[in-house]
Parts: structure tokens; sequence; C-alpha cells
């Protein structure tokens, strides 16, 4: 398990810009985001709505370059290897830190090899059920699955996702014996469950809200810390008390460059990452789609990229979930 930091440079001060200054650093050609997803999904329409507003600070296009794979593997091993002059930068999420956890070898190393500006948003996770059917409140589903051991299903998509350790994390906490099935994917998953072939499903709010607005599904609780803007009278899993009651799981995706990045073109891309972040209309149509605007220093990202890691690690190993 990783124990560096992943964290090279860390300040945030404005008083660095005039070391490098604008047209020096980002005046002489086009920065490239590359992202580890493809075209259409919140992390490109995440990337896409930053980098169009960093395009006017920074005097110079910004880009976003879709390079799709396992675990987002190749996008990172490209920007691990890129020129550290904050011209090519990492979308990171926390599959970054799933992936540290899940891969037994990789082309880079995750705390090492990257220096993490900023969080971009953060967006939460819900436990679902079918409409009219027999669990109406999270305290019947535990009590259902603490009567009966191995019976309950709860459906997430692909193993070694954020969501499908999600409901390994719960299993553990909650101490209850049930079987956790990975589905290629949401809209099976969402099959099933509408299906009744299994009793619960655990996925990113975003996808599950069309579902929930047609009152084909029914959120029992959501996974992070505070509720969900989008659903105010739905509970968190940590409020069921006891176990849970320190419960909280949430995914978020941010931005980091090349280790060796310079301190100072790592403080210049923060401090304006931070005001596209503060605008308005940006806070509102990550709001659309369910995302919550949410910088950060680059140490608080390093930390929770590390946190995570050592978190999904501890899961995967109590899960006996083959590392890949």
């Amino acid at each position: 398990m990783p124990s560096r930091r992943f964290a090279l440079s860390m300040l945030t001060s404005s008083a660095l810009w005039p070391v490098i200054g604008k047209a020096s650093v980002f005046g002489s050609r086009a920065v490239r985001i590359v992202v580890p997803n493809g075209a259409g999904g919140a992390a490109d329409l995440t990337a896409r709505l930053v980098a169009e507003r960093l395009a006017g600070p920074l005097g110079q296009a910004v880009i976003i370059d879709n390079k799709p794979s396992a675990g987002g593997v190749v996008a990172a091993e490209q920007v691990a290897r890129a020129e550290p002059d904050g011209h090519t930068l990492l979308l990171v999420s926390s599959g970054t830190a799933v992936s540290a956890a899940l891969f037994k070898t990789l082309a880079f190393d995750t705390l090492k090899d990257f220096a993490p500006i900023s969080l971009l948003a953060t967006f939460d996770l819900a436990i679902v059920v079918k409409a009219a059917g027999r669990f109406d409140t999270l305290g019947a589903l535990l009590a259902y699955a603490l009567a009966n051991p191995g019976k309950l299903n709860i459906g997430t998509p692909q193993i070694g996702t954020t969501q499908n350790l999600a409901a390994e994390l719960l299993k553990a906490t909650a101490g209850i014996d049930a079987q956790v099935i990975p589905f290629n994917g949401t809209p099976p998953m969402v099959t099933a469950l509408r299906g009744g072939e299994i009793d619960a499903g655990i996925d990113i709010l975003g996808p599950l809200m069309p579902q929930v607005a047609a009152r084909a599904l029914v959120p029992l609780a959501v996974l992070g810390e505070q509720r969900a803007a989008q659903l105010p009278d739905v509970p968190t899993v940590r409020s069921s008390g006891g176990a849970l009651a320190r419960f909280a799981v949430s995914s978020w995706n941010g931005l980091a460059a090349p280790a060796r990045t310079p301190a100072a073109v790592i403080a210049r891309l923060n401090s304006e990452v931070q005001a596209v972040l503060a605008q308005p209309d940006v806070i509102r149509r990550l709001a659309e789609l369910n995302l919550v605007a949410q910088g950060s220093t680059p140490a608080q990202l390093g930390q929770r990229m590390e946190s995570d890691i050592r978190r999904w690690s501890d899961v995967i190993a109590r899960a006996k979930i083959p590392r890949q």
C-alpha cells in the first residue's frame, strides 16, 4: 500500500505568480487536460466546464484530451511522463485512488508522480430500492440483512468501482452478511433492481435521479457526510447511528500536474481554479449535473487521495477482491 505523500508542491500563495508570469508560463501553447473517461460523462463535462473558464485567465486555450481505459491508467501514465511545466494536467478522481489500491503494478506511482492542484467537485452516492418494495427505510433493510444472513443482494456498477467498494464497506461497517453483485454499468443494475432480481443498489446519484424522479426507485439514504441538495428529505447512512455513525463515502474529481511542476505554477493554477469554482453559473451548472462545486488546497487534495488509497486498500483486502 502506498505510503508516500501525493504532494510535492503544496504552495497556493498568489504572491508567487510574479516569479513566472502569465506570458512565460501559459502564453506559448495550449494547456491540455487529460481525462481518463469518455466524452459526455460527469468527469468529462466537469473538465470541459472548468477548461472553458480557465482559458481567459491563463491567456491560452485549454483543451480536453479524452483517454479512457481500465482504471484510467493510460491517461495517468501519459501525464506522469509529461513535461512538468503546467501545460499537461490530469483529471484525477476517487477512481484514481481505487486504481492505486486495486492494481498490483502500475507504470507510475500515484502518490509520487503527480502534484495535486485542487479538488473540482464532489458527488453523492445513494442506496436505492424499487418503489413499492419490501423496504421503506435503511433500518428495515439492515434489519432484514441481520436476520437473514447471505440473502440480501446489493447491486453496484463494475467490481472495483467506488460504488462497488462502498457497498463492501457498508457491509463491513454494518456487520451484515450480504451479497454485492457487480453489473456492467448503471442501466443493467437498474433493470435488475426494478425487476426484483436484487434487493437494493448503490450508485452515484446523478444516473439514478431520472429513476428517482419517475418514482421507479426510492432512495433510502445517501452515503455522504451530509444530506444531498437534490434529496433534502433523504437521510444519510451515518444518521442510523451505532456502527454507522461515522460512515461516509462520496466520489470526487480534481486536477493534478506531473510531479516536479514548479510550485509557482501549481499556486497559479490553484488560484485560477478557485475563482472558476466560485462563479455562480459554474456552481449552478455543476448542480444540474448532480455535482457540488468544491475546491481545495493542493495539500487537501493530496491528503484525500492518500486517505482514499488507504481506505480502499483495506476494503479490497477485507472483501478478498482479487487485485488486478
